[in-house]
Order: C-alpha cells, then sequence, then structure tokens
C-alpha cells in the first residue's frame, strides 16, 4: 500500500513537472541576441535573394526586448518609389513593431513590384521569404504577429501576399492599391485572411470605379472587395459614416477568423490618410490616420495556428 501511494506521489510529481515545462514555450530562433540595430532607429541591409543582391531599412521600435517575442510589419513603397520615402510619409516606425521597408527593383517604369505589368521579372514573393528567414534569424519575432501593408503598387504587392504568403504572415492593409491582373495569382486556392483597405473617391492613379492602366485592366474597388468577402465567405456587411468625409465598410462574420474592411475616403486623392508628408497625388484626409488603424487592425488579427 505504501509502495502505491509512493509510485502516484512520484508520477504526480512528475506529471507536474512536464506540466511546467510544456507551459513554457521555446523562444523564436533569434531571441537572447543582440539587434542587428539599435533600438529606435532604421538601418539598410542588403540580402542575396534569387540571385539578386537585394536591399531593405529596418527599424527596430525603442522598446525593443531581445527575449520578448515582437512583431513585425512588412512595408511596401509604390511604383518609383523607396523605401526611405514610405518610411517618412507613413509613420510606421513609430509603432511599437519591428518594421521592414524592402526596396523594389527596377522595372520599365522605375522600380516595382511583383504583379504589375511594369515590374521586373524578379521573384519578390521569394525576396520576402527570404527577408522572413533572416529576420526570424536576426530578432526576437512573434511568428504569429507578421502583417503586410503598402502604397499603390505596394498594395497591389501586398494583396499578391494575401494569396501567396498566408502561412507566414497574419493580416493585409493596402492602400490605395494598384490590383492588376498579376496581383491575383495563387489566389484560387489561399486560405481566408483579415484584409484591410483605404481607397479615395477621388484617385487619378488607380480610379476607385476600375479602369486601364499600363495595358491592363484593373477592378473598381466594389468589385475587388466583392472578390475578397467571397473568398473569407464572409456574410453581410455594415457601413457607418466614421467622419464627413470617410465611410467605414465592414464584413466581420467570416470564416477562420477572418474579416474584410474598407474605407471609402470621399474626394480623397492617390494618398495614405493621415499622412503629414507628400504621399502622393490629390488630397489627403485627415479624419483617419491610415497608419493607427492599419496597427489596431493588424493587434486584432494574429495569426490562427
Amino acid at each position: 500500500m505504501r509502495a502505491a501511494a509512493m509510485t502516484l506521489a512520484l508520477f504526480l510529481g512528475l506529471s507536474g513537472v512536464t506540466a511546467a515545462s510544456a507551459a513554457q514555450p521555446t523562444l523564436p530562433t533569434g531571441c537572447g541576441q543582440a539587434p542587428p540595430v539599435r533600438p529606435g532607429t532604421t538601418e539598410r541591409f542588403t540580402l542575396g535573394s534569387g540571385g539578386t543582391e537585394r536591399e531593405y531599412l529596418l527599424h527596430v521600435p525603442d522598446g525593443y526586448q531581445r527575449d520578448k517575442p515582437s512583431p513585425v510589419i512588412l512595408a511596401f513603397h509604390g511604383a518609383g518609389g523607396t523605401d526611405t520615402v514610405l518610411e517618412a510619409f507613413s509613420d510606421l516606425s513609430t509603432l511599437d513593431a519591428i518594421v521592414l521597408y524592402p526596396q523594389g527593383l527596377k522595372g520599365s517604369e522605375g522600380t516595382a513590384w511583383q504583379g504589375a505589368p511594369y515590374a521586373s521579372s524578379a521573384d519578390d514573393v521569394r525576396f520576402v521569404q527570404d527577408l522572413l528567414d533572416r529576420t526570424e534569424t536576426d530578432l526576437c519575432v512573434d511568428t504569429t504577429r507578421i502583417f503586410a501593408t503598402g502604397k499603390s503598387n505596394g498594395g497591389g504587392f501586398t494583396a499578391l501576399l494575401a494569396c501567396r504568403l498566408a502561412d507566414r504572415i497574419a493580416a493585409f492593409a493596402p492602400v490605395a492599391g494598384a490590383y492588376y491582373p498579376g496581383t491575383t495569382q495563387g489566389c484560387e486556392s489561399s486560405p481566408p485572411v483579415p484584409m484591410l483597405e483605404f481607397h479615395g473617391t477621388e484617385d487619378a492613379v488607380i480610379h476607385y470605379e476600375g479602369g486601364v492602366r499600363h495595358g491592363a485592366r484593373y477592378p473598381a474597388i466594389g468589385d475587388w472587395l466583392t472578390t475578397w468577402t467571397e473568398k473569407d465567405h464572409c456574410s453581410a456587411g455594415k457601413e457607418r459614416r466614421v467622419a464627413e468625409d470617410v465611410v467605414e465598410l465592414e464584413w466581420s462574420d467570416c470564416v477562420a477568423g477572418a474579416e474584410v474592411r474598407h474605407y471609402r475616403v470621399e474626394g480623397g486623392g492617390h494618398t495614405w490618410p493621415g499622412a503629414t508628408q507628400d504621399s502622393g497625388s490629390g488630397d489627403t484626409t485627415q479624419s483617419i490616420s491610415a497608419t493607427k488603424t492599419i496597427w489596431r487592425f493588424f493587434q486584432d488579427h494574429p495569426r490562427r495556428s
């Protein structure tokens, strides 16, 4: 009887050790080491990808801790743009997140991202995968909170990533996106994802009602949203005015924790809402901050296991 009691106590003791061990998740690979960038600063780096040397800016937030996994935001500039300019007008580096600003390669119309008719032949999706691999090796990354945003052509590329890298990126937020046919490659079999979009009704570059540019037709924003609400299997959405010039359309009853949300900026141009520096042609609303809204959306949508 005493032996049985001792055996039971030993079993319970070992079970407690096992449970305690299970409650201590293993930190990601890059945790515990000094970051390659002093917290609170941004530096330029290069990375070989697909046989080409690629560049990107890395911003590490001021409150970064080497043993506390941090979220990551990928931010893509527009056609002809640069990583530096995007960082300046978006203010994404003010957020409590590691921010990666990749630099696009030159295509027929200047720097651009995969999916646009004027982009180079580079495999930018692979570049993003390689960049995430390096970042997860060098920094303490919360791999359930990796997000993507971008402006114009960078917004279109963000939509492409939603179809191609949903297994690594949790949520997506294009701004004034250029949704050319090439940005839908791989979407047929990709899973539902949270999608947030901003677009001005007076965008003279990528028209709200759709059009043709660089010989390629792009959809009206309403049609593009319908594609995503159907893909995410959302039920009827709701509409509300959040400012004198901004209307929010939201579809939150979607499968797998997905959500589709859109901010229609009435009179808005090809710009980043809330930007105080030049972010494109046309009017820039100050009634809503794209950066703050994107951050709240990202925080609400970590990747589901």
